[in-house]
């Protein structure tokens, strides 16, 4: 075990900071929940297109919702308090070695990564539900960009990250079942076979908006980092 906590410090001071200013305005930027706001609302211009019924869009929003609330509730009230492992900016052994942005350095606690599982807890739970190869690629890679800007920051060991993106698997793919297993009660699964549809029904074209909206989201956070060099 000490070995492996070894390991971790050593893999997180490896891809920790840089001396970047445009990188660090970046990360910040990126790190933000505020900046992701568009694309979940994104994503909700397209569950409210291609559901029939308002039930059908609030029960979308609603496993969406818990997918968030298992994440929060089993990681930050039972996990971080019980094992209770030093974020890196305050690990005694190499805290004085983590390079921090703008005085940035997160609670006390860092195991695991609240952004890693629930970006990817969301990323799971919509690949399932819409069944679209480039809506999945996409937010996979929006995932794992939140998870470097942690790295980066040095508020997360790589560990932390690994175990948040396993529970985030959990966690997403756990709210599907449930909401597939309710489905089937209320409504009759069709397969689409369409080119201008998914297999789950989801227009592609919606799908690109959400995309759209993500590629754009992320010029906007590379501006942000240009202008305030």
């Amino acid at each position: 075990m000490e070995t492996l906590i070894d390991f971790d410090r050593w893999l997180l001071l490896a891809v920790n900071g840089s001396e970047s200013l445009f990188l660090d305005g970046l990360v910040r930027t990126l790190t933000t929940a505020a900046t992701w706001i568009p694309l979940y609302l994104a994503l909700f211009y397209m569950v409210m297109k291609n559901n029939s019924s308002v039930q059908r869009i609030a029960f979308v929003v609603l496993c969406a919702g818990l997918c968030y609330l298992f994440d929060g509730a089993i990681d930050d009230g039972i996990v971080k308090p019980l094992v209770a492992r030093w974020r890196p900016t305050h690990d005694p052994v190499i805290g004085w070695q983590v390079d921090v942005v703008d005085g940035y350095r997160g609670g006390r606690y860092g195991f695991f990564s609240a952004h890693a599982c629930n970006t990817f807890s969301i990323a799971v739970f919509f690949s399932l539900l819409v069944r679209s190869r480039l809506l999945t690629t996409a937010l996979i890679l929006w995932s794992l960009v939140n998870c470097w800007t942690r790295l980066y920051l040095g508020v997360h060991f790589p560990g932390d990250i690994l175990v948040g993106l396993l529970w985030g698997t959990i966690v997403g793919t756990s709210v599907y079942l449930f909401y597939r297993r309710v489905m089937r009660r209320h409504a009759v699964n069709s397969n689409y076979v369409s080119s201008y549809y998914t297999a789950a029904g989801y227009e592609r074209s919606d799908i690109d908006v959400v995309v759209s909206v993500l590629v754009f989201t992320l010029l906007y956070a590379i501006l942000r980092a240009c202008l305030a060099l």
